[in-house]
């Protein structure tokens, strides 16, 4: 070996640059990194800001029913194409790439589960299908799920997480708010409770139908709740809209809601109004110790007709 050689070193050069998942994400909310895993066992909530994360119709189940108390209703009808339509691409494509990424068949799961023991007949719509749009079969099912809870005589739950009405069925879409809230009109009569429950996004044709028909609105915080979305209306109008205008500490403020609700407390407070409205005693004294965040006016004038029982199962 001469006196200038040398071993060449055993270093491996990586070439290639590893693009793996390491499974931390940055909140879209406060931009602070946190891990999947402690999102997940955080119910979706930013631990950092509590920002509410959109959640699948079966994760909802998961959070407000009883454990395998879940039974789903009404699968039979399924997504057609009555106008044959086609803008940038063909209706019949986006249902079959909406139910290959969502793994839901439509964006409406409706049936009937147990809350803390209580029968109640649920609708949820799954932002993750079409954005939660209302076409057809979203109506029918909701509809049906809708009688169903007035011939078993169950309180209603209703879900909403939407972009408003399918635009790909045009009138067919539009009236399907229509047929529910005609339907929500008969479950009034039959003196059966609806609560409504609005998650991040609520929007058109569904925020303006059965979504604000609940005898109770429920709203996640934080949460956008329009017609229009702030841009349309900005355009329109030609101003600035107010801070914090269309999300549901604005809207609870101008008394379009009820209560604003964490996540973590949604089942407990649901249980407590389904208990309420079916004439049980025993929650009065939970509404009245003040246990609700940031009630309105409305809904306290509600609590205070508890004596009549005027929502009572007949």
């Amino acid at each position: 070996m001469g006196l200038f050689s040398r071993n060449k070193p055993k270093i491996k050069v990586q070439t290639t640059k590893k693009d793996g998942y390491s499974g931390w994400v940055k909140c879209t909310h406060c931009h602070e990194m946190i891990h999947a895993n402690e999102l997940q066992q955080n119910l979706h909530c930013c631990p950092k800001c509590n920002y509410h994360y959109r959640l699948s119709a079966t994760q909802r189940i998961e959070t407000l029913a009883d454990k395998d108390s879940f039974v789903e209703k009404f699968t039979e009808f399924k997504a057609a194409d009555p106008l044959n339509f086609t803008d940038t691409e063909a209706y019949k494509e986006r249902v079959v790439k909406a139910q290959a990424s969502s793994g839901r068949d439509e964006a409406a799961l409706v049936g009937t589960c147990k809350i803390n023991g209580k029968e109640t007949a649920v609708g949820i719509l799954d932002f993750s299908f079409m954005a939660g749009s209302m076409g057809s079969v979203v109506g029918e099912r909701l509809t049906k799920i809708i009688e169903f809870a007035i011939l078993q005589k169950l309180p209603l739950i209703i879900v909403s997480s939407s972009g408003g009405a399918r635009m790909q069925e045009s009138i067919f879409s539009l009236m399907q708010m229509a047929k529910t809230s005609a339907a929500l009109a008969r479950l009034h009569e039959a003196k059966l409770p609806y609560i409504s429950i609005l998650t991040n996004p609520t929007s058109g044709g569904v925020t303006a139908s059965f979504a604000s028909l609940g005898d109770v609105i429920i709203v996640e915080p934080n949460a956008l709740i329009c017609f229009a979305g702030p841009r349309v209306v900005e355009q329109v109008i030609k101003q600035k809209l107010p801070p914090g205008a269309q999300k549901s500490e604005f809207l609870l403020e101008k008394g379009l809601i009820d209560c604003i609700v964490n996540r973590f407390e949604l089942k407990g407070k649901i249980s407590v109004f389904l208990e309420f409205f079916t004439g049980n005693e025993r929650s009065f004294a939970e509404v009245d110790s003040g246990s609700f965040p940031k009630i309105s006016e409305k809904l306290q004038k509600l609590i205070q007709l508890k004596e009549s029982a005027i929502w009572a199962k007949s």
